[in-house]
This record gives structure tokens, C-alpha cells and sequence, in this order.
């Protein structure tokens, strides 16, 4: 999967400005891409480029200009290819985190256990952000009404994977803790 794609997937939820996109890029798309303001514009600049979103400007007063990108039937197009690819392997988990665990034993587990708890307070925030996101879609709605009658439910499957995702990282971050504790514990004098 390419930036282009995400882009053009969080762009499916309606016209958005390259500052909206970015802040709605959290909301969004972030439990499963991520990118930077400077990573977006460029993007969006290539995909105008390529004809995939077209660009309106809207005058500001005391502001700079704000250019406001929706998806062309060129970008639908692309985004119904891109749908019919095989994906192919899964991605592989690239986390300096792990590297640290990995080699607690010889180093700081002190230092290590902290990484673990900071990385778990991150978690505990982006858990929080996401059940705050399936509360504004639900709309009171259970889970079964808004899936019988939601016009697209692409973005609460994408977002139910990344709840799972951060009540697992809580869940191997309490085992790691504890583990490293009783590792510890054991070798104190």
C-alpha cells in the first residue's frame, strides 16, 4: 500500500484541506497508516498532478488561501483498483521497543520497563481517542443497527482492528512488566 492510497481512502469521507486531512488523518486513517503533514501536501500535490483529486480554492481573509481536495472518478477508479490487488505478505513489525526487550536480559530491564510503561500510556491515549471516534459513529446506535444501515463501513472495520491493536499492546505490555519484575525481583540480593 502506498500513501496515495491512504490518502485517497481518508479523502473517501468527504472534501477535505491538506491542514483538515492531516488533523483528520488521526481520526481517520491512523490506526493503520501513518504520515506527516509534509508527507500529505506532497502527496496531494502528486495525486492533483496525476489527476486523482482536484483542488478548489477558497479565499481567506488575513489567511493564506486553503485549497480543499476531493476525489476525481479518476481517484475512484484508482481506489477500486487498488482494492482488486492482492495485498501480499503481511506487514512485518518493525518496533525499537521489541529490539529493547529483546535484549533486557543483558541491559537496563529498569530502563526497558519504563519504555514498556510509556509505550502502554500511548496506547491507553490512542484506545481512548478510538473508543471516543466509535462513539461518534455509533451515535447511539449499537454495533448491529450501524452496520445494518451505515452508507460505508469500511472505517469502523479499520477502526474495530485498531482497538484490538491497542488493547493487545495493554494487554503483552502488562505481561512484559510483570515478567521483568519477577526477572528482578529474582536477581536481587
Amino acid at each position: 500500500m502506498a500513501l496515495r492510497d491512504a490518502v485517497m481512502a481518508a479523502l473517501l469521507e468527504g472534501e477535505a484541506s491538506g491542514y483538515d486531512l492531516a488533523k483528520g488523518f488521526d481520526a481517520s486513517v491512523a490506526n493503520f497508516w501513518a504520515a506527516t503533514p509534509q508527507q500529505l501536501y506532497r502527496e496531494l500535490d502528486r495525486m492533483e498532478q496525476q489527476g486523482l483529486v482536484t483542488a478548489r480554492v477558497i479565499r481567506q481573509e488575513r489567511r493564506p488561501d486553503k485549497r480543499l481536495f476531493s476525489l476525481t472518478a479518476a481517484g475512484h477508479a484508482a481506489l477500486r483498483a487498488y482494492t482488486a490487488e492482492p495485498i501480499g505478505r503481511p506487514t512485518a513489525i518493525r518496533d525499537g521497543l521489541l529490539v529493547k526487550v529483546q535484549c533486557a536480559d543483558v541491559g537496563d530491564i529498569a530502563a526497558v520497563r519504563a519504555d514498556i510503561s510509556e509505550h502502554m500510556e500511548w496506547a491507553r491515549a490512542k484506545l481512548s481517542r478510538y473508543e471516543r471516534l466509535r462513539d461518534r459513529l455509533l451515535e447511539g446506535r449499537t454495533e448491529d443497527e450501524y452496520l445494518a444501515h451505515a452508507e460505508r463501513v469500511g472505517p469502523y472495520l479499520t477502526l474495530l482492528r485498531g482497538i484490538a491493536f491497542e488493547e493487545e499492546n495493554l494487554r503483552w505490555g502488562e505481561t512484559a512488566l510483570r515478567v521483568l519484575a519477577a526477572r528482578t525481583a529474582a536477581a536481587a540480593p
